[in-house]
């Protein structure tokens, strides 16, 4: 009988976890540890966009980075004024330390100046990008 209620005290501790981690996986919030963080030109390899700038950041075997980066791009075109930029998580090691970056997909929406205004681990939806981005302008 102990066997059964330690089995079925497991699954219900793994379930909550699951429910709560895809609950969180993607979405689009301020972070305190990112305040005073910036990106230049140099760490990103290319201009920052007039208005934001999304920056993504991707693994060379990762599904939803594919997804993610289909999506930010959308997004960029959609939006004046906005650049989405790919980097690779393994040839930016010092960056994904120094930015605690740890899954991939992490996106990163950046305002004109290149502060670090929001932060997303996972895949974000369209409609949550689009609404950081007004945020962040």
């Amino acid at each position: 009988m102990t066997g059964l209620v330690v089995c079925v005290a497991v699954l219900a501790a793994a379930s909550a976890y699951g429910v709560l981690h895809r609950r969180r996986s993607g979405r689009i919030r301020v972070r305190g540890r990112d305040d005073g963080k910036r990106l230049g030109a140099a760490e990103l390899g290319g201009r920052l966009g007039e208005r934001a700038t999304l920056v993504q950041f991707s693994s060379a075997f990762c599904a939803p980075c594919r997804a993610t980066r289909r999506v930010l791009g959308e997004v960029a075109d959609l939006v004046p004024g906005v650049t989405h930029v790919e980097l690779d998580a393994e040839d930016n090691l010092d960056l994904v330390r120094v930015l605690d970056i740890l899954k991939t997909p992490t996106v990163l929406v950046l305002d004109a100046d290149g502060r670090i205004v929001r932060r997303a681990a996972g895949q974000p939806r369209k409609a949550d990008v689009i609404a950081a981005l007004g945020e962040a302008v």
